[in-house]
């Protein structure tokens, strides 16, 4: 894994979800870039000691597979070491999916810890 594959593995990622997720706010969260819907954080990705780890907080979710659970709640998670590895097919399934599969985290501590689906429309 060679840092320069990272940072193209992170160019090739913003690209993606800039295009796919044009309607959401992108900003840095914790560290890291996130997209967010309406206040509600959908995607984003670290560079971790495996590679650049894309993060969907309602990926459990998904009807498309290929992504690990990740954490007590709802989020799903794939890694990646060079641009090589990134299927753009999968990878735009999951970006599609994440603007109409959503739990509510941003209203995690209102409800107490519990996770509510947002409906959203297609």
């Amino acid at each position: 894994m060679q840092k320069g594959d990272l940072k193209k593995v992170c160019a090739l990622l913003k690209k993606e979800f800039d295009t796919t997720l044009k309607k959401a706010e992108s900003k840095i969260w914790h560290g890291s870039p996130v997209w967010f819907l309406d206040g509600n954080p959908v995607a984003g990705y670290s560079i971790q000691k495996r590679g650049v780890v894309v993060l969907f907080w309602s990926g459990q979710s998904f009807t498309h597979k290929g992504l690990e659970k990740e954490g007590s709640f709802k989020a799903a998670q794939i890694a990646y070491t060079s641009p090589a590895d990134v299927k753009l097919t999968d990878l735009r399934k999951w970006l599609r999916e994440c603007k109409t599969i959503q739990w509510d985290y941003k209203n995690i501590v209102k409800n107490r810890g519990k996770l509510h689906k947002i409906i959203t429309k297609k």
